[in-house]
């Protein structure tokens, strides 16, 4: 696969600034009824980064992912999108992100073309560019000899390659993923991390939530971890050695156990590493 086309499909909007804020949460709160399921996140993403965002089920993550892709509304609090008010301003916030959530919900009576052109559509992009990008997204994907078969006849991992397609159509400033590799084969898997480090490195955001650890301390240069609805942990990976009093050499699983109340476990773990 051309590492030029990789960087072609990866160059966010011609307009993207270099340097600021992409995201900014400020005292977020989410309830249903009597129960809090986000308890006051403040939090702010530099832009030209990969941010790791991480919790054990049911510490909020999923939710606040969602309140920042503008699918569920805050109960308080504000959040901005590359200076967008994502309340007062809904459409022009959305239009700087694409969204990768963590089940594909598809259009299944739309081919993988006519898909991508509606997600393009949405946001005032046709003509030409589209189609090309489209097409070379397709191509990047491995999804050209089923441009023009219905989505519902896609295997899952098929089904999550057009998602990320569509997710990049548009060219946004910043992509928000929840768990990323679910249903993709080892090649698509490493295809789209260098398709986000180049995203980076052009100038894009990456907010991504994932289980698997080990993908996160690769990619991210920027770490947060919520528990019960509160963010406990927020650093570099040395930073978050530190707060959880971990060696130099722990890996995020280990400080993820630790912070997040877990170290006798932690403590196996690192035994397990170091032959112990």
């Amino acid at each position: 696969m051309s590492a030029e086309l990789i960087r072609t499909l990866a160059r966010p909007g011609e307009e993207v600034p270099a340097e600021g804020e992409m995201l900014r949460l400020e005292g977020v709160v989410k309830r249903y009824g009597s129960f809090t399921a986000v308890g006051g996140v403040d939090l702010v993403v530099p832009r030209g980064r990969v941010f790791g965002f991480l919790g054990p089920n049911g510490a909020g993550k999923t939710t606040t992912i969602r309140m920042v892709a503008g699918v569920l509304q805050p109960s308080e609090g504000r959040i901005l999108i590359g200076g967008d008010d994502l309340a007062a301003d809904p459409m022009a916030a959305k239009a700087r992100i694409g969204y990768i959530p963590d089940r594909p919900y598809l259009y299944e009576k739309l081919s993988g073309g006519e898909f991508l052109r509606f997600v393009a559509g949405l946001w005032g992009k046709d003509g030409r560019e589209i189609e090309k990008r489209a097409d070379q997204l397709l191509e990047l994907f491995s999804l050209v000899p089923w441009k023009d078969e219905l989505i519902e006849s896609y295997s899952h991992g098929m089904r999550q390659k057009i998602l990320i397609s569509s997710a990049l159509v548009h060219r946004p400033e910043m992509i928000v993923i929840d768990e990323p590799m679910v249903g993709l084969d080892p090649r698509s898997a490493r295809l789209l991390k260098d398709l986000l480090r180049a995203y980076v490195a052009q100038g894009g955001t990456v907010f991504l939530s994932s289980h698997t650890l080990e993908v996160v301390e690769v990619l991210c240069q920027d770490i947060a971890i919520i528990d019960r609805g509160r963010i406990i942990a927020h650093g570099s990976l040395d930073e978050l050695r530190s707060q959880a009093h971990a060696g130099e050499s722990a890996h995020l699983e280990d400080i993820f156990l630790r912070v997040t109340g877990d170290e006798a476990m932690a403590d196996v773990v690192a035994s397990i590493r170091e032959g112990g």
